[in-house]
């Protein structure tokens, strides 16, 4: 009887048991699919920028669904970036709203210092994705979820160009390395060094900088071992002036040395001036300016020239006109640039450069760039030609009338319009 006894209490208390769990996870359930139908009302967001931290923003930032294609967003965020005079980066967040959100278009800039690390500078970059986010958000179920906190503080803003700086905008680099590699049949090595200072403000953008390279490699053959080596010397120095919103001018100095050229020394002191259609402000987003540029250059050769020339020097002009676009609907870019000996126009150059990146619908991307250059001005030429071994290493230049690259190509993407999901595992 007490055994009978026994056996009803301990069914009894599994049955207690399992209705506690069940309880509980009916419970975790209701409270899962009630989180779950208000998420499914949270904003939508695609978030459109390279070399972003997407794991890490997804998982700071999930008041918010993001969506793989810009049609399915309530907000498209483009993210485009360009380098400060410190050495830091300037980050343009625009926010486009869409649909019901068409009337909340507007821009957030962050700007970095060279001297922050990678958490400082993508911590404060989603603090602005989030204070960008606030205003879409009110209008969304998710809104009472969440709050506003307000930390005193020094936020991350562009340095102004009359603080106190004792290095006066000033930014020096230096840099030195090298590799070697090696197989049974071949080895190579190769040094690089350079150097540079810059000083950039809103008037001025000053910049120098030196740059050695040099290359050498061995083949083993049977019985022959060749040797093949290269260098490159340059120094370049510039100083651009701003002159009005749409105005620039700017003086240039470069000297040259490269045996794949057959330069021995060059020098090329040069002139310039700058018209932009749009503000410079609006450089981030699109870009169409013309540049004209006149220069004088001097060469000593290492072997005499096709024109039987050891030295020699001339003035050469130049005209380009470049345009670049980053826009919701994908990137652009195209640009023409022409240059000619002034006391002979049969020495010329001509190169024309396009790219496209563009969303035809929904998943669907399309990309192409190409390049072409008609080339007529090949006057460091060696007379003597290259060697058997100079042509296959690609040691000395060549002669030709034109180079040119294609490249093209579509990418397609389907499933669910939702990548809320952070998963590191084995990445």
């Amino acid at each position: 009887m007490r055994d009978s006894k026994k056996k009803v209490g301990s069914v009894l208390a599994g049955l207690l048991a399992a209705s506690l769990v069940l309880s509980a996870a009916a419970a975790e359930d209701k409270k899962t699919a009630a989180a779950s139908a208000v998420q499914e009302k949270a904003l939508k967001v695609f978030l459109d920028g390279n070399r972003l931290p997407w794991n890490l923003i997804r998982t700071e930032i999930t008041f918010i669904n993001y969506v793989r294609d810009p049609k399915d967003a309530d907000v498209h965020i483009l993210v485009t970036t360009q380098g400060t005079g410190s050495g830091g980066s300037e980050y343009n967040l625009a926010f486009i709203g869409q649909g019901e959100y068409n009337d909340l278009n507007y821009t957030l800039k962050y700007y970095s210092n060279r001297t922050n690390v990678a958490d400082e500078v993508w911590s404060a970059f989603i603090d602005y994705l989030k204070k960008g986010l606030a205003p879409f958000v009110t209008r969304t179920p998710l809104a009472d979820q969440v709050r506003v906190v307000y930390t005193l503080g020094q936020s991350a803003k562009a340095p102004p160009d009359g603080i106190d700086d004792k290095w006066n905008h000033w930014i020096f680099s230096v840099n030195a390395g090298g590799s070697a590699s090696g197989v049974k049949t071949r080895t190579s090595g190769r040094f690089e060094a350079n150097l540079s200072a810059s000083r950039v403000t809103s008037d001025w953008k000053i910049r120098f900088g030196a740059n050695a390279v040099f290359d050498s490699s061995k083949y083993y053959l049977d019985e022959e071992t060749i040797k093949s080596s290269s260098e490159r010397e340059s120094f370049n120095a510039l100083a651009i002036k701003s002159l009005t919103p749409h105005w620039s001018a700017g003086a240039w100095l470069s000297l040259n040395s490269a045996t794949f050229n057959n330069i021995k020394f060059s020098y090329s002191p040069s002139l310039a001036v700058e018209y932009s259609f749009y503000p410079y402000e609006q450089s981030t987003r699109r870009k169409l300016y013309l540049q004209y540029r006149l220069s004088f250059n001097g060469y000593r050769y290492l072997e005499e020239t096709i024109y039987d020339k050891i030295r020699e020097s001339m003035f050469r002009q130049s005209l380009s006109c470049t345009l670049e676009l980053m826009q919701p609907w994908g990137n652009a870019s195209a640009s023409i640039r022409g240059s000619h000996v002034l006391h002979d126009l049969s020495i010329n150059r001509l190169e024309v450069n396009a790219s496209l990146s563009l969303r035809l619908f929904k998943g669907l991307s399309f990309w192409i760039s190409g390049g072409y250059a008609a080339i007529h001005d090949q006057i460091a030429l060696a007379k003597a030609g290259a060697t058997f071994d100079q042509i296959l290493l690609v040691r000395k230049d060549q002669a030709t009338t034109f180079s040119y690259g294609f490249n093209v190509g579509l990418s397609y993407t389907f499933g669910s319009m939702f990548s809320n999901v952070v998963n590191p595992r084995f990445e």
